[in-house]
């Protein structure tokens, strides 16, 4: 799946966790988005595995990671606690972190649960679940509609979707932020249709919305005023929802001690679209 990188798998907090991990030095974890898989870091996993151990898990829910039937279990707190375990199986209790989307938001939890084991954090084109959803602005809802449907109950989503999933994953690719599928690799596009054709993913992924607005929202709610404490860096894609609708640095500044943002040319994913400048901003970051 990544070039130079083994696959592997191993249970822990009774889920199956798939993880692909390669290269040698301070270990780093790095987390995919929605509605991806580890595959999302094909490009960049193997340049950053020449200075760091880079471990690329499917969230669960996600790609070949376990997918429990109960939204409780989709929460960022329950993600953040896999990929904790994780690096613990490892043998790592102190590693950096880079998280795209719906992992940025797994690696925000896992800054605020567990501050002691994240030595720096990257977080890609995001902003604060609860500020998304705590402000919800006209413009926001109308590009991340998908946040409400997916949440919707069980099955009118994974029935609308498994009609045709490519139609719809593929709709969500080439929104947030204007791209064209040429410009996605075509060999990380066959994992995501291969994981995204698959029925339990499609529930995974919905429960995974459905928990953000009833289980995250209250999470981050008790947490209000809590900060990143460990040095942060918010990258997010120039040509993106999140660019036009936030003032990116402002937003963060709020929620880090130690930050710095950096737009990168493309939309929503940037990861996919432009790795190279990608790789450049995070090995500079991970390397201060």
């Amino acid at each position: 799946m990544i070039t130079g990188f083994t696959d592997h798998s191993v249970v822990l907090n009774g889920i199956e966790i798939a993880y692909s991990a390669g290269g040698d030095g301070p270990p780093l974890l790095l987390l995919h988005g929605f509605p991806q898989t580890r595959a999302m870091w094909a490009v960049i996993a193997p340049a950053l595995a020449r200075t760091h151990r880079v471990i690329c898990p499917d969230l669960r829910g996600y790609g070949a990671s376990g997918k429990p039937q109960d939204v409780a279990d989709f929460s960022f707190r329950h993600m953040a606690a896999d990929q904790r375990a994780l690096m613990a199986h490892l043998g790592y209790t102190r590693f950096a972190a880079a998280a795209h989307d719906r992992g940025a938001r797994v690696a925000h939890r896992l800054c605020l649960d567990a501050p002691e084991a994240v030595r720096r954090v990257a977080l890609l084109d995001i902003v604060p679940t609860h500020h998304l959803l705590s402000d919800l602005r006209r413009d926001v809802a109308a590009a991340y509609y998908h946040w409400f449907f997916l949440a919707q109950p069980a099955a009118l989503p994974e029935t609308l979707i498994g009609h045709d999933p490519d139609a719809y994953f593929q709709s969500c690719l080439l929104g947030w932020g204007g791209s064209n599928m040429d410009e996605f690799d075509a060999g990380q596009l066959a994992a995501y249709r291969a994981a995204w054709r698959d029925p339990e993913t499609i529930r995974g992924m919905c429960n995974d919305y459905r928990a953000a607005l009833t289980h995250d929202f209250d999470d981050d709610a008790a947490d209000l005023g809590a900060q990143i404490t460990c040095p942060a860096l918010i990258l997010y894609g120039a040509d993106g929802v999140m660019a036009r609708a936030y003032d990116m640095p402002e937003v963060w500044a709020r929620f880090c001690t130690d930050m710095q943002a950096s737009a990168v040319a493309g939309g929503h994913f940037f990861v996919d679209t432009n790795p190279d400048d990608t790789l450049q901003a995070l090995a500079a970051f991970l390397a201060t």
